[in-house]
């Protein structure tokens, strides 16, 4: 066994019983050590997303050993996996998944409420502006989450997704609804936040957006089919490629 964060043994999903079987990711193994930015990269239907969310406790596998932190993740109960979904796990969706018509002080709060140990409502005011000025949309604070630009509504999300200030952050196609400059923004605050010490795991199609990662997985028909550092890394800044 490994001290990785995350490590997987055989890992499999398939869905569907008797002769109607899919087979969504089959006998993958690999390890993810704290501090690094992994792009999971393949075509639509290979496998990635699926992925992901076994790596994050959205779905249980059917097969295989997943290891989280050193720990066998079959013998977490479900409040356990609760705990370290609100605690030591960020979300970062395609579809953003804020609230409408709340504000985004109050999106960005609301891993907070779930969290049993609040901190005083001063702290919490404190925790939420620091995840804001991380995802660089301090300045819409009191916005309406519906008066945002998709680019804005993204970095809310990530916001919410640091407020707790998780071990790892998941971020699923997060470029996938935004123009290219919007796209290179969250690329770039995704970058600052694993400079800082976040392990970023980023899910994508795109070949482009991959390659800000350090190191690349590499998916087709359910399988990883390569597994290997990124050679000419793209660092967004400013709303610029720099190699």
């Amino acid at each position: 066994m490994t001290n990785a964060l995350i490590h997987a043994e055989n890992l499999s999903k398939t869905y569907g019983e008797g002769e109607v079987k899919t087979r969504a990711v089959c006998g993958v193994s690999f390890s993810i050590e704290k501090g690094e930015f992994v792009a999971i990269m393949g075509p639509s239907g290979s496998g990635k997303s699926t992925l992901m969310q076994m790596l994050g406790f959205l779905d249980r596998p059917s097969g295989g050993e997943y290891y989280f932190d050193g720990k066998n993740s079959k013998d977490f109960s479900e409040e356990e996996l609760a705990d370290i979904r609100n605690k030591e796990i960020g979300f970062v969706f395609q579809t953003f998944n804020l609230l409408p018509r709340t504000t985004v002080f109050e999106n960005v709060e609301l891993p907070l409420l779930y969290n049993r140990k609040l901190e005083t409502k001063k702290e919490n005011k404190r925790i939420i502006e620091g995840a804001l000025k991380a995802a660089m949309i301090d300045h819409r604070i009191n916005y309406l989450s519906n008066q945002l630009s998709g680019g804005e509504k993204q970095r809310v999300a990530i916001a919410r997704a640091l407020v707790n200030n998780p071990e790892i952050i998941f971020a699923d196609e997060p470029t996938g609804n935004l123009d290219s400059k919007s796209g290179l923004g969250v690329m770039k605050i995704l970058q600052k936040l694993n400079n800082e010490g976040h392990t970023v795991v980023l899910v994508t199609h795109e070949t482009y957006t991959s390659e800000h990662a350090k190191r690349i997985l590499h998916m087709k028909d359910g399988k990883i089919i390569s597994d290997s550092p990124v050679a000419n890394r793209k660092i967004a800044h400013d709303g610029e490629l720099l190699k």
